[in-house]
């Protein structure tokens, strides 16, 4: 059983892709395929420019070292340059609302803490091609909306989004192109409206 099976696309500046289909049809591994985590058995994958896979939100954080030492350490993981993390710290430290915490061992911190703060980092990128899954976790309820503002201005900060998600209004909110992807088959590939429209056909079959 192939994870993918002859699934073909061309992306360009300005498009932003929602994947949509259930457990198991092949999103996660497409993104995967993608950010060259996987290698293709057949085909291939030809890129221009740089991926940003975005697929959780505690992207390397070491518990042992502080709050600061993290968003230096992950944001250089994550592709930034030591200037770039050191200019974007004060804008990091800031989302976290972590405060003198930041200058603690992450051992110290609850999981919600070191949830914001590893979104917090993960989301200061400034990507060229955006991988991004829908599970990507800020934290609690109360910090979901400043959240949600953030993963917005990283998507307008792309040039491509790629983003994989069981959401109807995610895909809606965020993309302008749709894939409905079934046993690792692209089904159709088309505008949001005609794709959610097959999807939710298969739905109720």
């Amino acid at each position: 059983m192939r994870a993918l099976q002859n699934v073909s696309l061309k992306l360009g500046h300005g498009d932003r892709l929602g994947i949509l289909g259930h457990n198991g049809a092949g999103k996660s591994t497409l993104l995967r395929v993608m950010a060259g985590v996987y290698v293709p058995t057949t085909g291939r994958v030809i890129i221009d420019g740089s991926v940003s896979p975005l697929f959780n939100s505690s992207p390397g954080l070491d518990i042992d070292d502080t709050g600061y030492e993290n968003i230096l350490t992950c944001g250089m993981l994550l592709g930034m340059t030591r200037e770039e993390v050191t200019r974007k710290t004060p804008e990091i430290a800031a989302f976290t609302e972590l405060g003198d915490y930041l200058n603690l061992p992450v051992r110290a911190y609850s999981t919600g803490m070191v949830t914001r703060l590893g979104f917090a980092i993960a989301t200061a990128i400034d990507p060229e091609i955006l991988l991004l899954d829908e599970g990507l976790a800020a934290g609690d309820a109360r910090f979901a909306e400043h959240a949600n503002r953030r993963i917005d201005a990283l998507v307008e900060r792309s040039s491509i989004l790629v983003l994989a998600s069981h959401s109807e209004a995610l895909i809606r909110a965020r993309c302008n192109r749709a894939m409905l992807l079934d046993g690792g088959r692209n089904v159709v590939l088309g505008g949001v409206d005609d794709v959610i429209e097959v999807y939710r056909q298969r739905i109720a079959q």
